[in-house]
């Protein structure tokens, strides 16, 4: 019998007083749907700490587990704060319990991000559930958080490249 996809849900801001953003809700309610309709596959929670308080993971966690998760069901990753630590702990996650694919649970504007940079790390993908546009956000932060993407996908290939040691010439 094959390993099952791995979920990871992919962190997102916590407000001051440690509770989570409207953008973290979501995206935990996205790896709530994708936990239902894969109930065997392990959830990994990817954010650390990105300014004093708890942890995006371990916020992303206490909500699964309050919403029926199982606690053993859970991997934490604690150590992320960016997209690609995130996908970095994906791949390795991934790597280490055999998952044929993951499963990436985010905001539709961040999953082509995503899986490009998981494809680029030899991991295969599929969206998870998500909603189509601002999905209950602002329209003005959604159309901000789309041009913040379409920006961020160069960046990361140059970071990821230099990091291989390869020339972007």
């Amino acid at each position: 019998m094959s390993a099952p996809p791995l979920i990871v849900i992919f962190g997102a801001a916590v407000r001051p007083d440690g509770t989570p953003s409207e953008a973290l809700l979501r995206r935990i309610g996205y790896g709530l749907e994708a936990a239902r309709l894969h109930p065997d596959a392990p959830v990994l929670c990817s954010g650390g700490v990105v300014r004093p308080g708890p942890s995006e993971a371990s916020i992303m966690a206490e909500a699964l587990i309050r919403r029926g998760v199982p606690p053993e069901r859970l991997i934490l990753d604690e150590a992320s704060l960016d997209t690609i630590q995130n996908v970095a702990a994906a791949q390795a996650q991934a790597a280490r319990g055999g998952h044929p694919y993951v499963i990436v649970c985010s905001e539709g504007y961040h999953l082509p991000r995503i899986r490009l940079l998981l494809r680029l790390h030899g991991v295969d993908s599929r969206a998870g559930p998500f909603r189509r546009g601002p999905a209950g956000a602002p329209v003005h932060g959604w159309l901000g958080m789309s041009l913040r993407e379409g920006l961020a996908i160069p960046h990361n290939l140059a970071v990821m490249l230099t990091r291989r040691g390869v020339s972007p010439s």
